[in-house]
This record gives structure tokens, sequence and C-alpha cells, in this order.
């Protein structure tokens, strides 16, 4: 199944970076950004990483959780988190059952060859645990900026204003 917007978001449970567990239904009640990204220490990863942590105040007044996905290890997340002073969880899916269920493990090309691999992707989900919005081609540099955009107009729908 292809989610879109309107759709429940796919429940799931991850360790992150300090082996504490997850799971999106524990988060009810709030709105959520889950962005999944390739890979830990990769440019990047790495600068959307940075522009969600120099943004995380202004999640956290909008009571808006973050939280990042890729395949590495939680050993890998914890160096990641470390060196970049990430103050918000990054799930380790390595098993990739969540990249799948959201479908951001997909066949990829880069010079002409394909492979498997993890789309740059988020999923922001309103507090019912429906997927209110799909970001399917994500650009680093400006994507926290865009999500709180985006949130700014759902709070104050919500509000009915």
């Amino acid at each position: 199944m292809k989610l879109k917007a309107g759709t429940k978001a796919p429940d799931f449970s991850l360790q992150d970076q300090s082996g504490k567990s997850h799971s999106l239904s524990g988060y009810r009640g709030k709105w959520v950004l889950l962005y999944f990204y390739p890979r830990d220490h990769t440019p990047g990863c790495t600068r959307e990483a940075c522009e969600f942590r120099d943004a995380f105040a202004r999640f956290k007044t909008r009571k808006a959780i973050v939280l990042g996905v890729s395949a590495d290890s939680v050993k890998s997340h914890d160096k990641f988190a470390a060196e970049f002073r990430l103050p918000f969880p990054i799930l380790a899916d390595v098993e990739k059952d969540v990249l799948k269920a959201y479908g951001t493990w997909a066949k990829k090309k880069f010079m002409g060859r394909e492979y498997m691999g993890i789309l740059r992707m988020s999923f922001l989900i309103d507090p019912k645990g429906k997927i209110a919005k799909i970001y399917g081609k994500v650009k680093p540099d400006v994507h926290a900026e865009e999500v709180l955009q985006d949130l700014d107009e759902g709070l104050l729908l919500k509000r009915g204003v």
C-alpha cells in the first residue's frame, strides 16, 4: 500500500541512539515529523540533522516531535548524535521494516548504477496519527523551515483561525 496524506501512519517501535525504544503510538496527541535519511556522517544527512538541531527549540514550542530514521546501527547513531549534539532521537531501523512500511527503501540510481537504498523523505504526522503531509524530494538545507511553516499552517487550521 502506498501511503498518502490522510491515511493512518504505520506504527513502529525502534531504538534511538541511546538504546531507548520509541513507538509512533507513544506520541499520539502531538505532531511528529518522521524524517528518513540515507546515512549517518554523510554531507547531506549531516546538514539536514543540523538544520533540525538548530530549529529544535522552535519545534518544541509547537509541541512537535522530531524523529530521524536510517538503517544505521544504534552505535553509529550514538556517535553521530554526540558529534553533532543532536537533541532529538534518531532511530535505528537495521532490519529496514519501517523503511519498507513508509516506502523509503527503494531502488535508486547513481551514475548509471541501480541499487536499493533509502530515499530522503519525511512524513508530518498529525496528533491523531494520520499523515498530514509527505515530503518526497527533501532539500536538506531548507527542510526544517519548510516543516515549521507547514506546522504553523496546520496548527492555525486546527484552532480554526
